[in-house]
């Protein structure tokens, strides 16, 4: 199926492209004719022939409308080749950002990729598809009514013309490099300037303008510099033109007299400088600054948009986990460089089979904690191996298939209700996906849509309904180790019980972030998080041992066990 939308997409993408060739080249018969036209015209006029001369001015009228309707059909093609491409490079950009913000990765330079960058790069791909249609029309329709008009004025022009435009290709690495950097210092301006906009009223309670002005000035100064230096490759391409542009006008003027005495005629040399004037020069200068500026700044932008490589793909290739076993070696985790760590020097095994639940106050890494588990976070310090491997060196599909996260914001998709179930587990018969929403406690909810292949509207259900979707698809997912991150949060108690015991007894391994005291008591073992300590244990243990359990545990007393288990300390 993807592959079929893959070249469907690319079908698509190929029909106005050919539509627009196609539609071009009307346009290559006024470019020969006008230097023809002017030429036959001027050598009627000069012989007393007005009728003739008007009527080859008339021709040329003519075909120029002819063109001009090709014209108007090529803009309407351009939108179906350019806004598909910046719809990609969008999705391309916000996917990048947000996996490295899931990861805890800097997303510097995202806004300006998103903002600027990709306007850039859609405005530049337009005009350079326009551009260089119009440069192979112009020359194309120059030669050819060059050569019927006299070839040796072709011998003249073209090969001085080439050699401009080849001499303003020679430069395109030199400028490449000039507009990367002024790129790069783009970037950094936009990023220091955000900072400093961000925190303008601590900068102003605290008074530090002057700090902040060299903080904002340094990367100013970067940018000016960068583009003074982008300017300096003006003047070369200022030379390239007048090699391409205006030599062959020179050449056609000085050898004008030579030219008549060997039998051509005034107005073939008038319709050669017509092609010069008219058609070279123009499309020399179009051209030229088109990849000499806009063109380098669209290679290069779109360079720096697509250069988001898939987290560690190097590192995760052969990466097979051994089972579902989860095991963290002296983890700490902090949101910054400078800031307190929120898990610090943890160790942790959760066996195959086990049912963990992790309690603590709000904030103080719970969820920090499953995100790690579930690879979504890399560690600052220590090692999580899931299945004896990291979690890290694990590719996303073998990822998904060891384990799967249900967030306490359960994620429900505009689609039929079968299609939100089986979405982790494609191959699933009915009478299995019938089986989950059972499992979970969600049949009443799925018979009130209208059965499995009802249509859900995810703006019409509650959080706990769509909670109840994505727990149902989690226990069709063929991942052994399910992690809930009060993904019950918004059930009633008995809800939230018969959800949990059917992960209980669903085969594999059970992490429940608990939202009430009650999924801890449910769970074999449970780990108390608070501040940077743990404890890890039986109920009746850390009943003794934690006064924070107990203070989370409240009132509710239920009856003590037979048999005490021994506290397992976690550091």
């Amino acid at each position: 199926m993807r592959r079929e939308l893959a070249f469907g997409a690319a079908g698509l993408r190929r029909r106005p492209a050919v539509q627009l060739a196609a539609w071009s080249i009307p346009e290559i018969l006024p470019t020969a004719a006008y230097g023809v036209a002017v030429a036959r015209a001027t050598d009627a006029f000069l012989a007393g022939r007005s009728v003739a001369g008007l009527a080859w001015l008339g021709g040329l009228v003519a075909a120029a409308a002819l063109g001009a309707v090709g014209a108007r059909q090529v803009y309407r093609r351009l939108g179906d080749l350019v806004e598909p491409f910046r719809d990609e490079l969008v999705s391309r950009v916000v996917g990048d950002a947000l996996r490295r913000g899931v990861t805890g990765e800097r997303t510097d330079g995202a806004l300006s990729r998103l903002n600027r960058q990709v306007e850039i790069v859609r405005d530049t791909y337009a005009g350079m598809i326009l551009v260089l249609r119009t440069f192979v029309i112009t020359v194309t329709g120059v030669a050819t009514g060059l050569l019927s008009l006299a070839p040796i004025i072709a011998l003249l022009v073209v090969p001085p013309f080439l050699l401009g435009f080849a001499a303003s290709l020679g430069i395109l690495g030199l400028a490449a490099q000039r507009v990367q950097a002024s790129l790069t210092a783009d970037e950094q301006l936009t990023t220091s300037a955000a900072t400093a906009f961000a925190g303008i009223r601590d900068v102003t309670a605290a008074g530090a303008e002057d700090f902040v002005a060299t903080l904002v000035g340094e990367p100013i100064e970067a940018h000016a510099a960068a583009e003074r230096a982008l300017a300096k490759v003006a003047a070369l391409r200022t030379l390239c033109f007048a090699v391409g542009g205006w030599s062959p006008l020179l050449i056609l003027l000085a050898t004008g007299p030579w030219l008549i005495g060997r039998g051509v005629s005034t107005g073939t040399l008038l319709g050669g400088l017509t092609y010069v004037l008219l058609g070279l020069q123009p499309a020399l200068s179009t051209v030229m600054s088109a990849l000499g500026d806009s063109g380098l700044r669209y290679v290069v932008t779109l360079g720096r948009i697509l250069d988001s490589r898939p987290p560690a793909a190097n590192a995760r290739i052969g990466a097979v986990p051994r089972g579902h076993e989860v095991s963290l070696h002296a983890v700490s985790f902090a949101y910054g460089a400078q800031a307190e760590p929120v898990l610090r020097d943890l160790d942790l095994v959760v066996p195959e089979g086990d049912h963990l639940a992790i309690v603590g106050p709000s904030g103080i890494g719970k969820s920090t904690l499953a995100a790690l588990i579930c690879g979504l976070r890399t560690p600052t310090r220590g090692r999580v191996l899931v299945g004896r491997v990291a979690a890290a060196q694990l590719s996303p599909d073998l990822l998904a298939q060891t384990r799967v996260l249900i967030p306490q914001e359960a994620y429900v998709f505009s689609g039929s209700v079968v299609a939100n179930i089986a979405y982790l587990a494609p191959a699933a018969t009915d009478r299995q996906v019938e089986q989950a929403v059972e499992a979970v406690g969600a049949a009443p909810l799925v018979g009130k849509l209208g059965g499995l292949d009802a249509t859900i509207r995810p703006t019409q259900l509650s959080p706990g309904e769509r909670q109840l979707i994505a727990l149902a698809r989690a226990y069709l997912s063929p991942a052994p180790l399910a992690v809930l991150d009060e993904a019950t949060c918004h059930l009633d108690p008995e809800a939230e019980k018969r959800a949990e015991e059917a992960f209980a007894a669903r085969p594999g391994s059970l992490i429940v972030v608990a939202h009430r005291i009650s999924s801890a008591l449910r769970a074999q073992r449970i780990l108390v998080l608070d501040g940077n300590q743990a404890a890890l244990g039986r109920h009746p243990a850390l009943l003794r041992t934690s006064e924070l359990y107990r203070d989370l545990l409240g009132h509710w007393q239920p009856p003590q066990p037979a048999e005490q288990a021994q506290i397992q300390p976690a550091s």
